[in-house]
């Protein structure tokens, strides 16, 4: 069996530590035994890393004193209860492997190298699937959010763990993420997309906030995107938004000229309002652009991580580029969920007015027994005069 410069410096890797333990102290703070792509591999470096952490004689013998047979054996018995396979000769290899014990630190960065494709490409693939499994279902994007941001803090983990920064992306233009296939979802959102344009049309009194958040290319179909820019601009000039105006705004831009569209489906689009917000129609939008966002992002991710001879540096860098208009959408969409949300909870208790303004309500609604006396006596009728009786007469 051919033995890869990957396997060889893993086993270099471990040689190193078998033949001169102290040189653990140099690869502890960084190279894990995960990093390692053979499970026999990484299990007798993480038994090296338990041995030296408690304390074994070997790890504190001074530079000259020959290594202890204790050390090799120790290390083979705390591995191989964990994976089958580690015999003598097997650990006699791995010493075998290793040119130069002084040299562990330059093997250990080969294994995080390869560690380091490995990872990218594993992540990119579960974002990639994700982003599918999402749109297929079309319940959410809840899972290729989770496994975004799990890529993101791999990177970054990285980066750390190599010694560099991941260089900043350049500002470029947000780039139109390729269709998804002909079927049912793109169908859905197909209609999504009409409803949308159709009550932006009915209601231009809801593109200002539509507009915040959403952008002409995360619509898929081209068509679409030339309307709803017809909008924009007319919502950004204040001129009134109806049919003939979003076709001679379609006109003006040259939308009508290029096959994209043409006067009957503009008109047909103007008239596709239906029950529903603007908003909630626009979220559709929104999620489906992640998606292809998110699938489009991963399978670049991918195709970087498969090249060995792109450095983990570089590697690190361009990955996080590609995730740069992922990351765009996702601030956009959570914008988008933060403007959605009530403004007041509903069953929300009302708020107890001010001491001060209590205390003033309440004394213009009670009047002093001074006032109402008099306030009595003014409202009361004038007292009837006293009859008297005539006298009679004595004559």
């Amino acid at each position: 069996m051919t033995v890869t410069p990957l396997m060889q410096a893993e086993q270099a890797v471990l040689g190193a530590a078998l033949l001169e333990p102290r040189q653990l102290s140099h690869l502890a703070g960084w190279l894990r035994p995960e990093h390692f792509y053979r499970p026999t591999h990484s299990a007798l470096y993480a038994a090296l890393l338990d041995l030296r952490a408690e304390g074994h004689p070997a790890t504190k013998a001074p530079p000259v004193t020959p290594v202890p047979l204790a050390w090799v054996n120790d290390t083979r018995d705390r591995a191989s209860a964990h994976t089958r396979g580690i015999t003598a000769s097997f650990m006699h290899s791995l010493v075998s492997a290793c040119p130069r014990p002084g040299h562990a630190s330059v093997y250990g960065r080969m294994v995080l190298e390869g560690a380091i494709h490995r990872s990218v490409t594993e992540h990119a693939d579960r974002l990639h699937q994700a982003a599918r499994d999402d749109a297929a279902r079309g319940t959410g994007v809840e899972e290729s959010l989770h496994h975004a941001q799990v890529l993101t803090d791999v990177l970054d983990d990285l980066a750390r763990r190599w010694g560099t920064e991941p260089r900043p992306a350049p500002t470029a233009k947000p780039s139109r993420a390729p269709a998804p296939p002909c079927g049912i979802a793109e169908e859905r959102l197909l209609a999504d997309e009409e409803l949308l344009l159709g009550t932006l049309v009915a209601h231009p009194k809801e593109l200002p906030e539509v507009m915040g958040w959403l952008r002409p290319e995360d619509f898929v179909d081209p068509g679409h995107d030339r309307v709803y820019r017809a909008l924009g601009a007319l919502h950004h000039r204040g001129e009134p938004v109806d049919q003939l105006t979003v076709l001679w705004e379609c006109q003006r831009r040259g939308a009508l000229a290029d096959s994209m569209l043409d006067a009957d489906r503009v008109r047909r689009l103007c008239n596709s309002a239906a029950g529903g917000s603007a908003g909630y129609f626009g979220e559709q939008v929104i999620d489906a652009s992640l998606l292809r966002t998110a699938a489009y992002s991963a399978r670049q991710v991918r195709v970087l991580a498969g090249n060995e001879a792109l450095a983990p540096g570089r590697l690190i860098s361009q990955a996080t580029a590609a995730l740069v208009p992922l990351d765009e959408v996702r601030r956009r969409r959570a914008k988008a969920a933060a403007d959605s949300e009530p403004k007041y909870a509903p069953d929300a208790p009302l708020a107890s007015p001010p001491p001060v303004r209590s205390a003033a309500a309440r004394a213009r609604s009670s009047l002093s027994h001074t006032g109402i006396s008099a306030q009595q006596d003014r409202s009361a009728p004038p007292p009837s005069p006293v009859r008297q009786r005539p006298r009679k007469s004595r004559l």
